[in-house]
């Protein structure tokens, strides 16, 4: 049985990592998948709150990765007696 949970822990977009570790620029990556700066630019700070799909499969596209190599689950804290 699944318990009652108000904390399911998180999903931490790790694009900005990607990129730096990959040496893609923003303004190259927002050309090839045909994003706006800005959204690009929230993306890579994590301040998306429902990711567009759409949006990730072109990233993806364009960077040649998967979808686990920008996105990470971070499970909750787990609680302590």
């Amino acid at each position: 049985m699944i318990p009652n949970r108000t904390d399911w822990g998180k999903l931490n977009i790790t694009l900005d990592d990607y990129l730096r570790k990959n040496h893609v620029s923003k303004n190259r990556l927002s050309k090839a998948a045909e994003l706006q700066y800005t959204q690009l630019q929230a993306y890579c700070k994590n301040k998306i709150q429902r990711p567009d799909l759409a949006v990730l499969a072109r990233i993806c596209y364009a960077l040649g990765c998967t979808v686990s190599d920008i996105l990470e689950y971070v499970p909750p804290e787990e609680d302590t007696p």
